[in-house]
């Protein structure tokens, strides 16, 4: 939430219940859903709607533009105007967007709306600070894993939810259904969303010309969206080849079998709210150091998987490592969430909007990464990629101590 500590001086800290929080974590992971869901449509959008190879590779490149434009225009607004009314504004756009996506009738009209559906998933970035300053900072680490643990479970089950649903209605179920869920969490939100109202008093202009003064200033700021941005280019790079391994040998999954995959690595966000009540006891220095260290070995591991002589042993294998890199992922996000969150309240908004749009940066630089190495190494190759931005981030925690307590 974007309010000044003389806000909150000057009214009660609305409570924040497991209830409250719970719903946040559901509203968090059914929009994110919208993010990644394209990467495993897209086969089917294309030909439905006659679109290019070209045309309909840019379904999900203009999503993930749409939300970065969002994280850098919208949410920055939470630092002037009410929070309740804005994300319930936000969310409205998000739903508008997925009945337009549903409804599309032609390629060009279907992209201008995933772009629109996109910058309206931003409400995320608007709902998790809010929910966090909520709870007293002794807490916030805890609230923060719990509504993070949603985040990822949203994130890690889409590819796989958007397949099934697809194979079982159409692409366009998927987002029919999408729609239903927003208008439902909308109103939810609108029943359990606090009314609060920002102090700042600042053109929009100039709220967006502090983002450099913010990075320049906040040394803990700068540090962690640098590790996130490293760790989240590490998982992208993994996920993004993962379903191309998997469909070789020693695995030798089909469709069905690599989206029943992808479930086992939702199991890693069960450590978001231990990760996060660790921080809040003083421990998110050494977790942040065995974290980047778990991404290094876990790497490591699903390397392994694919020299093992049989499909058991190599997808055992292969699910250990994942489950372990997710769980180093979602603690390093979880932790990076909590250090932000407890600077400056009164720009909490425009300090999420950098923290996750930078590592949003990081994440598009995975991912191509990936599809430089994979055509020369495989998946040994993208292994060792995504364990490098792990060595990179553990350096990091070696000469630095911003943000570690």
């Amino acid at each position: 939430m974007t309010v000044s500590e003389t806000a909150l001086c000057a009214a009660p800290r609305p409570t924040v219940t497991r209830s409250f929080i719970w719903l946040g974590a559901i509203a968090t992971g059914i929009i994110v859903t919208n993010l990644f869901a394209p990467q495993i449509l897209v086969g089917l959008i294309g030909p439905s709607l006659g679109m290019s190879a070209q045309a309909a590779g840019m379904i999900s490149t203009l999503t993930l533009l749409g939300y970065a434009c969002g994280l850098f225009l919208l949410v920055p607004l939470t630092d002037m105007f009410e929070n309740k009314r804005l994300i319930l504004l936000t969310l409205g756009g998000a739903l508008a967007a997925a009945v337009c996506t549903t409804l599309a009738p032609s390629g060009t009209l279907l992209l201008v709306a995933v772009f629109l559906l996109g910058g309206s998933c931003a409400a995320i970035q608007m709902l998790v600070p809010l929910i966090a300053s909520m709870a007293a900072p002794s807490e916030r680490g805890r609230v923060i894993g719990e509504v993070m643990g949603g985040l990822m479970v949203g994130i890690l089950l889409s590819r796989p939810l958007a397949s099934f649903i697809a194979d079982a209605w159409s692409w366009r179920g998927f987002y029919a259904l999408s729609a239903g869920a927003i208008a439902i969490l909308t109103g939810a939100l609108s029943l359990r969303l606090p009314s609060l109202q920002p102090t700042a008093k600042v053109s929009y202009i100039r709220l967006l010309g502090s983002f450099w003064t913010l990075l320049r200033d906040e040394p803990v700021l700068r540090v962690r969206a640098w590790t996130a941005a490293l760790v989240m280019a590490a998982f992208t790079a993994y996920w993004a080849a993962a379903a191309l391994r998997l469909s070789t040998a020693p695995f030798d999954l089909g469709p069905r079998g690599i989206a029943v995959f992808a479930l086992v690595g939702a199991a890693g966000a069960a450590a978001t709210p231990l990760a996060g009540r660790l921080g809040d006891r003083g421990w998110a220095r050494p977790i942040l150091i065995t974290s980047h260290a778990l991404i290094i070995g876990s790497l490591a591991l699903c390397a392994l998987a694919g020299y093992l002589d049989t499909q058991f042993a190599a997808l055992v294998t292969l699910s250990i490592g994942t489950v372990l890199f997710d769980i180093a992922v979602t603690s390093d996000q979880t932790l990076g969430r909590r250090a932000v969150n407890l600077l400056r309240p009164e720009a909490r908004g425009r300090l999420n909007g950098l923290f996750v749009g930078l590592f949003f940066i990081g994440g598009a630089i995975g991912a191509a990464a990936a599809a430089i190495v994979w055509p020369l190494g495989g998946w040994t190759a993208v292994c060792g990629v995504a364990g490098a931005f792990g060595v990179l981030a553990l350096i990091t925690d070696i000469v630095t101590t911003s943000g570690t307590s």
